[in-house]
C-alpha cells in the first residue's frame, strides 16, 4: 500500500487519539467522578435514572469513537512498517496489537450488553417507577457498575498493550 502523505497519517493518528481519549475518558469520568456523586446525593432510583440519561447521550458518541477507532487503526496498521499481515504473532508488536484488538472487542461486547440489555432493563423498571422494588433496582445497579468496571479495566490493558506496541 503506498505510504499516505505526512499530514494524513497525523491527522488519522490524532483522530485515532481523539477517539480514545473519548472513550476511555468518558468511562473514567463516569466511574471516579459522576458514580460517585450521584450515590452521595441520590436515592438509587434517581442514581439510575441519572445515569441511564448520561448513557443515553454518551452511548452515540461511544459508538462513534469506536467506529473511527476501527476505521483509523486499519489504516495505522496498514501503513506501520510492523505490520506483516493479519494474525501474524512474529513480533512483540504484532502480539501486542493483537490483544489490543481482542481486548478492544471485549470492550465492545461489554458496550453492547450496556447499551442493549442493562440501560433498556433501568429504563423499563424507571417507567414503572412505582411498582418497581429496591432488589430489582440494586441489581441493575450492580450490574451497570461491573460492566463499567471491567471496561475500564479492559480499557487499562487496551493501553497498555498500545505501550507494548510503540516499545518495539
Amino acid at each position: 500500500m503506498p505510504q499516505p502523505a505526512a499530514w494524513i497519517l497525523a491527522l488519522i493518528y490524532w483522530l485515532h487519539m481523539l477517539a480514545t481519549v473519548i472513550w476511555i475518558g468518558s468511562l473514567t469520568a463516569i466511574f471516579l467522578l459522576v458514580l460517585p456523586a450521584a450515590k452521595r446525593t441520590l436515592s438509587l432510583a434517581d442514581q439510575l435514572s441519572f445515569i441511564s440519561a448520561v448513557q443515553k447521550r454518551l452511548e452515540p458518541i461511544a459508538w462513534f469513537s469506536i467506529v473511527l477507532l476501527t476505521a483509523s487503526g486499519l489504516i495505522q496498521m496498514s501503513v506501520n512498517p510492523h505490520y506483516d499481515g493479519f494474525i501474524n504473532i512474529s513480533t512483540q508488536w504484532s502480539i501486542a496489537m493483537l490483544v489490543k484488538h481482542l481486548l478492544g472487542v471485549a470492550m465492545i461486547i461489554v458496550m453492547a450488553v450496556q447499551t442493549w440489555e442493562t440501560l433498556p432493563a433501568i429504563h423499563r423498571i424507571l417507567l414503572i417507577k412505582h411498582k418497581a422494588n429496591t432488589a430489582e433496582l440494586e441489581k441493575l445497579n450492580r450490574k451497570e457498575n461491573l460492566l463499567l468496571q471491567i471496561n475500564i479495566w479492559i480499557a487499562i490493558l487496551v493501553l497498555l498493550a498500545t505501550g507494548f506496541a510503540r516499545a518495539s
